[in-house]
């Protein structure tokens, strides 16, 4: 998933930000620094996304000037799993019984700071009727 980012020069750095996810911004020393930045920033506001279960915008196309900053294939299936979750306004408990496991247990699946296979973030996708895609374009 890779979202645009403008970055504006300034004293030598860069200000950087993201119109689909306004509450990432940050800035960078300098270009290379700035990417980091950059996807550090785009990385820490997924978390108020899924703290306020809240829908997480998908990316839109960039724009000239734009720099497409890449979020991790990980977050990005969990960033799936929530939109639909939310779209199904289906809780995690609900989720829970659909994959026959604890609540805990898709707290830990929709955590961002928690490791989870591919394999069950697909296997819950799949109980909300969707069906999970890998490919290589």
């Amino acid at each position: 998933m890779l979202y645009p980012a403008r970055f504006e020069p300034e004293d030598g750095g860069y200000n950087v930000s993201f119109r689909d996810i306004p509450e990432a911004i940050t800035c960078g020393d300098d270009y290379n620094d700035a990417i980091e930045m950059a996807r550090d920033a785009l990385l820490t506001s997924m978390d108020f996304y899924f703290e306020d279960h809240r829908k997480v915008p998908m990316p839109s196309q960039a724009q000239e000037g734009e720099v497409l900053v890449e979020l991790p294939a990980s977050v990005f299936a969990k960033v799936l799993l929530l939109n639909e979750m939310i779209e199904q306004n289906i809780s995690n408990v609900e989720l829970a019984k659909r994959i026959d496991v604890k609540p805990q247990e898709v707290q830990r699946i929709t955590n961002l700071g928690h490791s989870t296979k591919i394999d069950t973030i697909a296997r819950a996708i799949s109980a909300l009727g969707k069906q999970f895609e890998l490919r290589v374009v």
